[in-house]
């Protein structure tokens, strides 16, 4: 688990497959986009350690140094997406989830036909131009985690089944910050849309939006209480594909929300990757079935290293975290427990936040 503070690079390379070309190459350093490029030698060898082993029927999916990852994929046997990374505590499972969304990016600002079919390299290199902006914000740091568990993530309001809508897409301002997108068929007219939309439907409920701006960060309930020992959560639906996300739980001890956000995705990135992998998870709800006992790990916890004195003879604040998480149904949760917490207990809490949380999700 990384501390506040450290940083790496991220590197992603993209190719045609069939001959080796380099389409673009993206950097970014500290979750901003950066200048510095890889030499071409190393893409080449990159490339061509993947080719020599596709020879032998071999497939490279990932490698790893001391301090860096790397994960290839080859897309529809034309394009292929290299990307390595130093970033601290970074896992196989979040770039290759990582570069599913770049190509996802690329079709839908390019077309999968011109993806598939590449006739012309040098103009297929002019049109992903206009994709390098979606791109390096996939690159940077995220302040949720629906890129990583592909799920939405969402929010948990009080006066939530108010506020469920849907027919030509239509984008209306109904408070700062709050814009209401709106699939409508020929009928109303704009002119008409105003008055009949955001007047007759969306005006009485201004309101409990206003409190969902405000739950923006938060997900939950502001009134809603949590120990206080819990940082951080992640509580995924896995049928639904929702999901709640956040870190602004109050208090200003312990790690910065970046911190905290970067301990939990890399959190989920290991308990998905070794202990609650999908095929896990459908053996347990075939073994209830038949009523048979399972031995698929219900719960597991980390912790992130024994408590540390800083520079100044102070505690450090990330020294020490516990992250738990337990399974549970289709229901996931994930917590960044602070060091004062007993280990012990972590299970008993985690069960009692997930059974109080179970009603928003």
């Amino acid at each position: 688990m990384a501390e506040e503070g450290a940083s790496g690079a991220v590197h992603l390379i993209c190719l045609d497959a069939s001959s080796g070309v380099p389409l673009f190459c993206r950097s970014s350093r500290g979750g901003a986009p950066s200048r510095q490029q890889l030499p071409f030698s190393v893409i080449g060898s990159l490339n061509g350690v993947h080719m020599f082993g596709q020879n032998l029927d071999v497939t490279l999916r990932s490698a790893r140094t001391e301090d860096t990852a790397v994960v290839w994929k080859i897309f529809h046997d034309s394009v292929t997406l290299i990307v390595l990374s130093s970033e601290p505590g970074c896992s196989e499972l979040r770039l290759e989830r990582l570069l599913e969304l770049v190509f996802g990016a690329m079709v839908l600002l390019v077309g999968l036909e011109e993806l598939t079919r590449i006739r012309n390299v040098e103009r297929l290199k002019k049109e992903l131009r206009a994709t390098y902006g979606l791109i390096d914000s996939l690159l940077g740091d995220a302040e949720l985690a629906g890129d990583l568990t592909q799920c939405v993530d969402c929010i948990a309001p009080g006066d939530g089944p108010l506020l469920q809508v849907p027919h030509r897409l239509l984008t209306l301002m109904l408070l700062p910050g709050l814009e209401l997108c709106v699939l409508c068929g020929p009928q109303p007219p704009l002119s008409q849309l105003e008055p009949q939309v955001l007047e007759r439907w969306w005006q009485p409920v201004l309101e409990p939006l206003r409190a969902c701006l405000a739950l923006a960060s938060r997900a939950i309930p502001a009134g809603f209480s949590l120990h206080p020992d819990i940082l951080g959560l992640l509580l995924l639906h896995l049928e639904q594909k929702r999901a709640f996300f956040t870190v602004d739980l109050g208090g200003e001890e312990g790690p910065s929300p970046r911190t905290r956000r970067r301990l939990l995705r890399s959190f989920y990135a290991l308990v998905t990757a070794t202990h609650f992998p999908p095929e896990a998870v459908s053996s347990e709800e075939k073994a209830e079935e038949q009523g048979c006992p399972t031995g698929v790990p219900r719960a597991c916890y980390v912790v992130s290293g024994a408590a540390a004195k800083g520079p100044e003879g102070r505690e450090d604040p990330g020294a020490g975290l516990r992250l738990v998480a337990i399974q549970a149904g289709p229901r996931r949760l994930l917590l960044l427990v602070s060091p004062q917490s007993p280990t012990h207990a972590l299970r008993g809490l985690a069960t009692r936040t997930l059974h109080a949380l179970t009603p928003f999700l």
